[in-house]
Formats: C-alpha cells, structure tokens, sequence
C-alpha cells in the first residue's frame, strides 16, 4: 500500500470533514449536512463512511479526504496529505514525490510565520514589552487570555524577523510571506515595527498572517494587517473562527464583532462562539464559512454610525446566504469588550438573547428618519425596506416577514405585498438540477451489493458475468471498470471504481450507492439477480425472434424451425436453480 492510500485508510472522512461542515448521522455509515461547496437550505452533502467518499446531490461535488482538504483549505495535494499526516501523527515519506514548488513555498511561508509567532511572544514577556503588557492590563485581559491568543509585540528595530530568516529563506520566499516589505533600493525591512500582533488563523488553526495595533498614537495606520499572499486571502478569513466553530456548532448561532479586541473580550466573557472579519468587509465567502457551523448569527458590532452602516451592509450579504440575522444593540456606546468588562457576562447575554430580528432594527433606524404619522413617511420607509426583502431566498419566509413589516409600520398588508411585486415579483427559487439517472432498481442494488462483502460481490461478479443484457445498463461501464479491476488483481473499491470513470459515470456512481437507502439483504440482491437474468433472456428471445423472422422472409424454412426448437421457456430462466446456489449468503452492512 502506497502512502496516500495509507493515509487515506488512516483517517476518519466524517472526523476531518466534521470540522469543517456540521454533519448529523443518517443511517449506518452516512452523515449529512449542508454543502459548503454551494449555497442551500437543506442538506445535501453525504459523507459515507464506509466509502470514505463525500458526495453533494445538489451541486456534484465529490471527492476523497484529500480532495475535501484541497478544496476547505485552498491547498495543493502535497499539502493536503501534509496536513492529514500531521493531523493524525503519520510520519510523511523523507523524499516526496508530491511536492511541488508552489507547495514548497507555501511551506516556506507557513514555517515564517511560526517563527514570527515565537519571536513576537517572546518580545512580549522580554524588556522590550513592557508598554505592550500595560495596555494589555488595562483593557483588562488576564495574562492566560494573552497566552490563549497567541498575543505578543514586534520591536522597533526592523530586522528582527529578517535576521531569523535570512539564514534559512531566499529573498524571494521572505518578500512573499507578507512579513517582510522591500525597499526600492532592494533591500528588506520588518513590515511590523513596535505593534501589538494578533496571529491570524485559517479554519485549521494555522497561522497565516497577523494583525499589528500601533503602541503610539504617531504611528499611522492604527491597525496595520498583513497583506495577500500565497496563504492568506483575507476576503475568505475569519478572526478566531478556528477556536470558535465547536461552541458555534453547540450553541448553534455565532456572534459577528468587527475587531480583534472585541472578539477577544467577548470570548473572555465566556462567549466562545464569536469572530470577527479581519479588516475588511463581510464577504460572501466569509458567510459561507459561518454557514457551514451554523446559520443563525448575532450581529454586535460597534455602537456607532460606522458600526451601523457596517451592520446594514452586512444584512445584504447574510440574507443572500440564507442566514437568520438577528442584530444585537448596546447601550452607553460601548463596545463589545468594553460592555462584557463593565457590565459584566449576564449584561451581555441579557443583550443576546433579546437581540432584534434584522427587519426590525431596519425600520427602527428608517422609522427615526422619517415621520410615521404621514402617508408619505410611511411609503419612504416601506420603499427603503424592500431591497433587504428581495434579497430573503426563501419565497415563504419573504411572505411572512412582509406581513410582520406591514403590522410594524402601521400599513395595509396588501400596500407591502403590491409594492414588492411591482418591484420584484415572487422570483423563482434557484435549484440545481440533478442529472437524469435511469438505473433500474435491479441494476442499482446489484452495483451496492458489488461494494459490499467480498464474499457478496465475489458472487454477485461471477453471476453478472454471463449476463449479456448488461450491455444496455446505464451503468455499463462502472460494471466494466469494476470487472477490469478484478481481472487486474486489484481490490475493487469505491474509490479505486470512481478514479476509473468519466465525470458522468462518477455522478451515476454516487448518486447509486451513497443515498441513504443504498443498504440491502441477501434476499433483495437475489430477487435483482432473478430480475436481471429474466431481463436478459427476454432480450435474447426478442434477438431469437427477429433472426427467426429474417430466415422465414428468406425462405429458410429449415433453419427457422431448429431455432425456434432451440428457444428456451421462460419458466426455467425464472425458476433457475441455480439461482440458489449462487445467491449471497451475507448481507451488506
């Protein structure tokens, strides 16, 4: 066994992935959750234990454990199987043949950032970190919070980091990690200098860029982050989603704050599933992580104006995603971390489980604006509150909430509902269409049963064998590629099946054998296998019969009559005894 079918057979499909989706059981060996591949409100992403195979029914994505973590984690195979190995404490072969040279500086940069993530804890706890351990005291973090986030201090001195890596790294790695700039002369700084770092994570627990927080209020900008690179593209990163995303998973909802601090503080107060976007707009891309945990989210962010619009424009992206938005206010303008230090924990989830449904923190703000005691203030505000209903995927709930506004705002429901249609119209929701399977329930049982024992499939193989009806199954060359597979001496497996197929009969395949009904008894494959060989003798007959028709338009009596004598009877093809004999003696489990 090579080492990637090793790893493979080492590790838990449903484990990795289950960090990433949120899956429940269903059945035996299959789990379900939503796919983090497109967007959905039920769950169509299968994940088979048994097969270690995940498989989405709605947009066809599928695939083994290494290509689950190519896809979560933007990664090449090498540093898939990396991971993997390092997930699981398998040592990885010395000389691999699956590095390439982007892996290798993706590797490259992954190794700059740990050392950087050392030396600035270590500057931290050192002489030079004084002024940082003091702010940190007074925004009230313990010393086990600091350690917990990784927090610490990059120095003044600008060659820090390039002295650590100047004996270990070319030019080229260290000016692509982000943690270095170059001058216009050619030569090379620290981009940090006298910050506050706060190590960013990806979803498994990495490090791949930092956010600095100036110590002084002469260095510009306040909060410096890193820039892209190969290993971090800040459109699709969380701020502390890897800690966060058990506790999202187990309160089934997640706090979205807008800055490091407040995600910190918040978490500190004992609210563990809490993140915060990393200098940026919420993206799509960062809701779409979130989805994967959970789809009802708080959002707290800064009790100002800035902090408002924010909230508003992030209603847009949330609800094109399908999330429940509830919006969380605070009162004396403080922030997040502020309000969980001065007014303590139950204050702050007093606040969260009170929090407003979005539509109505919207019209509260409209209705501030506007005078609700004229017709003309009414309609400006039902107008205004029609874009964030349009963007609701869900034509029942958009409904529902439509007749909430209406009682909200004091107007006829019907004035809310003909003002969205005239603007909009109920649209049609989107689906992905599900490709055209025609497999016969027969041929379908006997294709899980070939994946099943060995004994079974051993048995079911030899039958198939002589069945030459197989020709005009939908599912003809899955059945070739397994018996090339066995002729081989090859083990005839899920995976090693699919690697053999066109995209097609890759389809064909999982949707035949991962869907939850795909497990059957020995009596129900011997009743397909009955089928089948009844099937194939009425397709030799119909042959038998148009032969004995030509031979007769041809005046060969003669020859006609010995093929007619020779037609088997229905009756024996039925009742084969045989079939006894050959029937599988164990079911699938």
């Amino acid at each position: 066994m090579d080492f990637v079918e090793q790893l493979k057979s080492s590790v838990q499909i449903e484990s990795v992935i289950g960090e990433f989706v949120r899956l429940r059981k269903s059945g035996a060996n299959r789990y379900v959750g939503l796919c983090p591949f497109h967007n959905e409100k039920s769950g169509s992403f299968t994940v088979h234990a048994a097969r270690q195979f995940y498989y989405c029914f709605g947009c066809h994505a599928k695939g083994d454990v290494v290509n689950f973590v190519m896809e979560m984690e933007h990664i090449s195979f090498y540093e898939a199987l990396k991971s993997l190995a390092e997930r699981y404490g398998i040592p990885m072969p010395k000389r691999s043949q699956y590095a390439d040279e982007d892996s290798k500086l993706r590797g490259a940069i992954y190794q700059m950032h740990e050392l950087a993530q050392e030396a600035f804890r270590t500057n931290l706890n050192g002489s030079a970190g004084g002024d940082s351990r003091a702010y940190f005291e007074r925004r009230g973090l313990a010393p086990e919070t600091v350690e917990q986030f990784g927090l610490g201090y990059s120095d003044r001195s600008g060659r820090a980091l390039l002295r650590l890596f100047e004996p270990n790294f070319t030019a080229a790695q260290m000016e692509q990690s982000g943690l270095v700039g170059k001058r216009q002369d050619g030569t090379f700084y620290d981009r940090f200098r006298n910050r506050l770092m706060f190590p960013i994570h990806n979803e498994s627990g990495k490090i791949i860029g930092f956010g600095g927080r100036a110590l002084s209020s002469d260095d510009e900008p306040k909060y410096l982050n890193s820039p892209e690179t190969p290993i971090y593209k800040k459109s699709q990163v969380l701020y502390n989603l890897h800690r966060a995303k058990e506790a999202v998973r187990k309160d089934d909802r997640v706090i979205l704050v807008e800055g490091y601090m407040d995600a910190i503080g918040v978490s500190a107060a004992g609210f563990r599933a809490v993140v915060a976007s990393c200098g940026t707009a919420l993206t799509t891309q960062q809701v779409q992580a979130l989805k994967r945990h959970s789809q009802k989210i708080v959002v707290n962010f800064d009790p100002d104006a800035a902090g408002a619009t924010a909230a508003e424009r992030s209603i847009g992206i949330l609800l094109q995603e399908g999330m429940q938005v509830r919006i969380m206010e605070l009162d004396g303008d403080l922030d997040p971390d502020e309000y969980c230090k001065e007014r303590g924990a139950d204050a702050y989830l007093q606040r969260l489980e009170t929090a407003k449904g979005y539509f109505f923190w919207l019209a509260d703000r409209l209705r501030s604006k506007h005078d609700m005691r004229t017709t003309e203030g009414k309609v400006t505000v039902l107008k205004a509150l029609l874009p964030a209903l349009h963007r609701i995927s869900d034509a029942l709930e958009r409904g529902v909430i439509a007749n909430e506004v209406a009682g909200y705002l004091g107007v006829e429901k019907g004035m809310v509902l003909d003002s969205f249609r005239k603007t909009a119209g109920d649209r049609q929701e989107k689906t992905l269409d599900r490709p055209a399977v025609a497999l016969r329930p027969d041929e379908r049982m006997l294709l899980v049963a070939v994946f099943g024992e060995d004994e079974m499939r051993d048995e079911v193989m030899r039958e198939l064998r002589s069945v030459e009806s197989i020709a005009t199954f939908a599912s003809r060359r899955i059945f070739q590629a397994v018996f090339a597979l066995a002729d081989a001496g090859n083990r005839v497996t899920f995976n090693e099946v699919n690697a053999r197929l066109e995209e097609a009969d890759q389809h064909l395949l999982a949707e035949a054998v991962l869907r939850e009904d795909s497990e059957h008894s020995a009596e129900k494959v011997l009743a397909a296998l009955k089928r089948v060989r009844l099937s194939d003798h009425q397709q030799k007959t119909e042959q038998l019969k148009a032969r004995i028709k030509e031979l007769e338009r041809q005046g060969r009596i003669a020859e006609a009559m010995q093929l007619m004598a020779e037609q088997p009877r229905p009756s024996l093809i039925a009742d084969d005894p045989g079939a006894a004999k050959t029937a599988p003696r164990r079911g699938i489990q």
